[in-house]
């Protein structure tokens, strides 16, 4: 019998919303009419709170004291970056926007609006969807994985786009990981004047990086067993030359 592909070929927005908040180092908070840029000053709760370290003379203290209680008056903004040398690396962008209160040394932000800009549009995530949502498991792992995949294995990223649709790989000239998840991994097919993005699923989820390991494993026999695509044969000949 063969798997039963019940779960999700990708990431719900709830989950990648969830997944940048979880792999961002640096946070954008722009408040009473105030932008501060801080790194590695956050912390996310279970339920996705953010919790800001910052100084007792911060601008954004001030703001959180001053601001009328339950009216929005901040913004956070955090960047998704591939961790890949790319065109175009900043995946996504999350935004928050919600008021502050003082809490413990720092401040807690209460959000009443979280948007999910991808490279298809943005899109409003539902607050209970948000807080119920977990982030990837593989996030913290990702830019290691990729970065290992793409330095030390290119001969495994060329093999992996004999899975790919030929007329995708028309014109290219760069093929790099840009992103993996438990239901796949993406490549950026990059073009002379443009690029690209394909996605090759999972047979079944994977929840950590062994069982990423075995996935990975069945795609390269899966791209093992497949024909060449044509545009990569033609660019291997003319580079030959």
């Amino acid at each position: 019998m063969g798997d039963s592909q019940a779960w999700t070929a990708a990431p719900s927005a709830a989950e990648q919303a969830r997944s940048v908040l979880a792999g961002a180092w640096s946070c954008g908070v722009t408040a009473e009419n105030c932008r501060e840029e801080l790194v590695g000053a956050h912390t996310v709760t279970e339920d996705g709170a953010v919790l800001l370290d910052v100084p007792e003379d911060s601008v954004l203290v001030t703001a959180a004291i001053c601001a009328p209680r339950g009216e929005p008056s901040a913004v956070l903004e955090f960047a998704d970056v591939a961790p890949v040398p790319v065109r175009k690396r900043i995946r996504a962008r999350l935004w928050m926007s919600g008021w502050f209160t003082p809490a413990d040394g720092g401040l807690a932000f209460q959000a009443t609006r979280v948007v999910l800009r991808r490279p298809s549009g943005a899109v409003v995530v539902g607050l209970d969807e948000f807080a119920a949502a977990a982030p990837d498991p593989l996030t913290t792992a990702e830019a290691r994985l990729l970065t290992h995949l793409a330095d030390c294995h290119p001969d495994a990223v060329e093999r992996l786009t004999r899975l790919v649709d030929s007329d995708s790989l028309h014109g290219a000239v760069r093929v790099q990981p840009l992103a993996v998840d438990r239901h796949g991994l993406t490549l950026r097919i990059e073009r002379a004047r443009s690029d690209g993005d394909v996605r090759l699923p999972f047979h079944r989820p994977a929840d950590d990086v062994a069982q990423l390991t075995e996935r990975m494993h069945v795609l390269l026999a899966q791209a093992s067993a497949a024909s060449c695509p044509r545009a990569l044969q033609r660019q291997r000949t003319d580079g030959d030359g």
